[in-house]
């Protein structure tokens, strides 16, 4: 049904002060900036191997801004979507309704680059609230044009997303939805001892959509919340980081065998963020 995962969306209030923390951040310029003028939202794009990562900004009024202004409201700036993509949306919209779902036709969209006037063209599929679950999610099929890739990169900059992090009070339902409905692979599901919280890994694309449970009263629910990203050369990431003045704790063993990982503590626009290098390729 899916390919990959498409693309994450991190709700900002100033947009310029955020691309300039993120492009500090990753290391390398945004490949893309557009306005969307019927949604009342712009946006600035960083693209990665295996993703690429949306600043998004409510700028006028739209459809678009209110759901930015609702979560903005919600929980502050921060990391709020995830976009899954498919090569045929029409199909996905067939597999829902059987499923019983209530789903909308999908929708066309259109993004222009501010800097060339490049044009690139999708259909948008949005997610019923008892799939999406409290994250700003729905599904994308692109039709024409393609993102720009980033030239002349250090090797101290992410390369790839490493793994996407959900918290959710339901990991029963969560499982249904992504492994039965979705058909994304549920690679492990345990409880892991040193958080003492069960934990699902599901893999689509080499990329790990990790869900952390913490259970409690209230309806099922999910909420996006950390982003790790793979470098190469981790040492010299941090080097760069601590030079550029943003905070970053040291380096240190991972959790998973063979990994060095270190924490950054600014910049992000209060999403919780990793910088991880694996010691051996990783499937």
């Amino acid at each position: 049904m899916f390919t990959h995962l498409d693309h994450l969306i991190v709700v900002v209030k100033d947009l310029k002060e955020a691309q300039k923390n993120y492009e500090k951040l990753f290391g390398m310029n945004a490949v893309w900036s557009g306005v969307h003028k019927e949604l009342g939202t712009s946006n600035v794009l960083f693209n990665f191997q295996n993703t690429y990562f949306e600043l998004l900004a409510a700028t006028s009024d739209g459809l678009g801004a209110d759901v930015v202004n609702h979560f903005l409201d919600l929980n502050g700036e921060g990391l709020t979507g995830m976009v899954l993509a498919t090569e045929d949306i029409n199909s996905v919209h067939r597999t829902l309704q059987k499923n019983g779902y209530l789903v909308s036709e999908p929708s066309e969209g259109i993004g222009i680059n501010t800097a060339d006037q490049q044009i690139r063209k999708w259909k948008n599929l949005f997610l019923p609230p008892d799939l999406s679950r409290g994250l700003f999610s729905f599904v994308i099929e692109h039709v024409s044009g393609e993102l720009p890739r980033p030239n002349n990169l250090d090797i101290s900059t992410p390369h790839r997303l490493d793994h996407v992090v959900i918290n959710t009070n339901d990991a029963d339902g969560f499982s249904k939805i992504y492994k039965d409905i979705f058909d994304i692979r549920l690679a492990l599901d345990k409880v892991i001892e040193h958080w003492k919280r069960r934990m699902l890994f599901f893999r689509i694309n080499k990329t790990t959509i990790e869900v952390v449970e913490k259970q409690d009263t209230l309806p099922p629910s999910d909420r996006m919340w950390g982003l790790a990203w793979e470098v190469k050369d981790i040492e010299k990431t941090y080097q760069r980081l601590i030079d550029q003045g943003v905070e970053i704790t040291p380096i240190q063993k991972g959790v998973k065998e063979k990994t060095l990982v270190a924490t950054v503590k600014s910049h992000t626009q209060n999403v919780p963020t990793l910088i991880i290098q694996h010691l051996e390729e990783t499937d």
